[in-house]
Order: structure tokens, then C-alpha cells, then sequence
């Protein structure tokens, strides 16, 4: 049966965001998948469930979300790039992993299909509500890394850059949907697979005995290592040394947490990707990102018709969060305008880092639907009055 289907379904296919996401963690290698399904996520695993056996993948069915979690982490240990699916009310019983993958430093993919809340909310209707709790829903200090895609293409093309950013930082990294790109059709182009850049996991080539697993040998990531190689190794939440053993002290605390922040902090502009449009002359720049970015961009284009000199700053990847180049903006332009499907929230980072130096503006709602461009297009014509 695994010799009837490609492992790579290369071609073009006109397929949703959730389809196009499953086709996406397939091409960058990952063959483990848990989750319990939710709207507006089950696509992705319902695809996933297919497809693994006609190419030797594992989808596992959790008994709830909070098993999801941990299963996963589990199989990336085992050696698997691994994932979850989840949407809001499941998103939030995964958070205290999501601070053990952080500390155990587990290549960890957790796709979030956002829908509107709090709670139950309203699950099959469109919104970004859980842009702040990606950041900081575990408890402790850490760094994440979070993207969110605005078609389809780009819901194949960027799952494949978070298992990348997995491997290559060994944190947490969220694949920010909402429903409407979920659930939205439209063209895929999927490559060759020599044509896909792919990184694989850093295992350790040192020798059992010589090999520690929180030791930084090069760079400041550790390597890593597959359990039942013969090497022996201690996985612990807890503080620990390079040997993964708890070591409880302040300055192993201090030392231990600073690097986990700081080998994300000090890549920023590596891992950052921004899409500039119509920016070259604006006096008014749109900051928006996901479904939300893509109806502002609509906005912008309107607004160059009636002759306002709009632009978009798209924040592919919202976190870690790039202050340099908002700071940037905020000395190029006269006003910003931040929307988002929330009551404000990534408004609060460009507000932090602008300072008062020009007014920021916001444009949200508490979700359930998109944000309408003609009020984008209205919000334009005030300010440049």
C-alpha cells in the first residue's frame, strides 16, 4: 500500500487551508500526529488519518486534548517530527506542555485553527483571540515562535518553515489559522520534494558516554538525540543541568532560563517574516496579519484609488515579536492602524514598541466575523483628513 501513493503529492490542487496544512507537515517529514477533534481544526487530522497509513505515518485519536499534548512530545523524543491540532478551548488544556516543551527544549508543532470565545464561543465562526495566549499561556519564562498564513499556499509553505523553526530552535512553534484560512479554497502548488527545503533534526553523533543532552557543543542549541540509541539520558520540567538532572539553585535557574530566551531573542531577524505592500511612499501603514491582513490589503489598494497613500506591514511571524522593524515604521510614517479579528491584542506590542511617537490606531472585533474592509477603507479616509 505505501508504494501506491507518493509520499509528496506534487502538482497543483485546489484544496482548503486545512487540507494544504496536512499536505505541508507531510513534505517537511513529520509522521506522528495526536489530536481530538474540534471545529474548525478536524480537517487537518481527518486528512492526517488518511494519509498516514498510505505513507508510514501514526495518527493517534486522544481521549481529549490534554492527552494530545503530551502524546506527540513523546513520539518527537522517539525520533518522529511530530505535531498536534487543536483550536481555542483545546489550545488552552494544552498550554502547561507547552511550557514543558519549552523547558525540555522538544521540537514541538502545535497548529491552532482559531475560532471566536472565551470558552465554547462560537466554533465555527472566524477570529484571533489567541494570539496572546501563544505567547504566554504557559506559566514561567520562555520564547515561542508563532506564524500565521493568509491562503492556502501559504497554510502548505508555512507549516513546513514551522517544522523547520522546531528543529532548528528546539521550542514550541505555533501555526496561527484562523477559520476563514482554514477553510478557504483555493490553488496549491506542491513542488518536487528536492525542491522543498527541509532541516532535519540535529541528532548528536557523539558516542554514548560522551554525549550530554542540554550541553551546548556549537551554536546555543543543544543536540539532540533519539531514546533507545544507547544513550543514557534524564528529560526533566524541572531545572536542570546539562545532563537533563534537576539541579536545584538560583544560578542554574538563571542560567537555564536566560538561554532558552535568548536563543530565540538573539535571531529575531532571522526568524522574523514580514511582507511589505504599497509601503514605499505610505504616510498610513495597515499592521495586520492571517485572514485579516488579506482583506486589509483590499482596503489598501482601495484606498490608493481615492489617492491615500496606504500601505501594508503583513506580520507573517507574530512572534517572537520584531520591535526593530516597528520601530523602523514608526519613524517613516504619520499614522499606523492595527486589525485584528480580537478587541486588541498584537495592537498592544505595536503600541509598546511606537511609544506615542505617532498615533496608533485600532480597528478589531470580538469575532464571529471578519473585519470589514469598508470600515478599513473609512478608518484610511479619517486619518489622512
Amino acid at each position: 500500500m505505501t508504494n501506491r501513493v507518493p509520499v509528496v503529492k506534487t502538482g497543483v490542487h485546489f484544496i482548503d487551508g486545512n487540507e494544504a496544512c496536512a499536505e505541508g507537515a507531510i513534505a517537511a517529514g513529520c509522521r506522528f500526529v495526536s489530536g481530538y477533534p474540534i471545529s474548525p481544526s478536524t480537517e487537518v487530522v481527518e486528512h492526517i488519518s488518511r494519509r498516514f497509513p498510505q505513507i508510514g505515518g501514526m495518527f493517534i485519536q486522544m481521549e481529549d486534548e490534554l492527552g494530545a499534548s503530551i502524546c506527540f512530545q513523546g513520539a518527537v523524543w522517539a525520533g518522529e517530527k511530530g505535531m498536534t491540532v487543536t483550536s481555542g478551548p483545546g489550545f488552552s488544556l494544552m498550554m502547561e506542555h507547552v511550557g514543558l516543551a519549552a523547558m525540555t527544549e522538544t521540537p514541538a508543532v502545535y497548529v491552532n485553527v482559531q475560532r471566536a470565545g472565551p470558552s465554547t464561543g462560537f466554533p465555527t465562526a472566524p477570529a484571533q483571540q489567541d494570539m496572546m495566549q501563544a505567547r504566554w499561556g504557559s506559566h514561567g519564562d520562555y520564547e515561542v515562535i508563532a506564524i500565521s498564513p493568509d491562503s492556502p499556499q501559504e497554510c502548505f509553505n508555512l507549516i513546513i518553515t514551522c517544522f523547520n523553526y522546531a528543529e532548528k530552535y528546539r521550542c514550541p512553534v505555533f501555526f496561527m489559522m484562523d477559520e476563514t484560512v482554514a477553510h478557504m479554497h483555493g490553488k496549491v502548488y506542491i513542488p518536487d520534494p528536492e525542491d522543498i527545503n527541509v532541516i532535519e533534526r540535529n541528532n548528536t553523533k557523539r558516542k554514548p558516554g560522551e554525549y550530554l543532552p542540554y550541553k551546548i557543543y556549537d551554536g546555543d542549541v543543544p543536540e539532540m538525540v533519539r531514546v533507545g540509541t544507547g544513550h543514557k539520558i534524564h528529560i526533566s520540567g524541572l531545572t536542570h543541568d546539562e545532563r537533563g538532572y534537576p539541579h536545584m539553585t538560583s544560578d542554574a535557574q538563571n542560567s537555564l532560563v536566560k538561554r532558552l530566551c535568548s536563543k530565540i531573542n538573539d535571531h529575531v531577524d532571522e526568524i522574523s517574516i514580514i511582507e511589505n505592500k504599497f509601503m514605499e511612499d505610505a504616510d498610513i501603514a495597515i499592521i495586520s496579519y492571517g485572514i485579516s491582513a488579506r482583506i486589509a490589503l483590499h482596503a489598501v489598494k482601495t484606498a490608493r484609488e481615492k489617492g491615500i497613500k496606504a500601505g501594508l506591514v503583513r506580520l507573517v511571524t507574530v512572534w517572537p515579536f520584531n520591535d526593530k522593524a516597528i520601530d523602523e515604521l514608526a519613524g517613516s510614517v504619520k499614522h499606523i492602524i492595527v486589525t485584528e479579528m480580537n478587541l486588541g491584542q498584537i495592537v498592544s506590542e505595536v503600541r509598546r514598541v511606537v511609544a506615542n511617537r505617532v498615533p496608533v490606531h485600532f480597528l478589531g472585533n470580538a469575532g464571529s466575523v471578519n473585519v470589514d474592509p469598508d470600515l478599513i477603507v473609512a478608518k484610511l479616509e479619517e486619518v489622512a483628513e
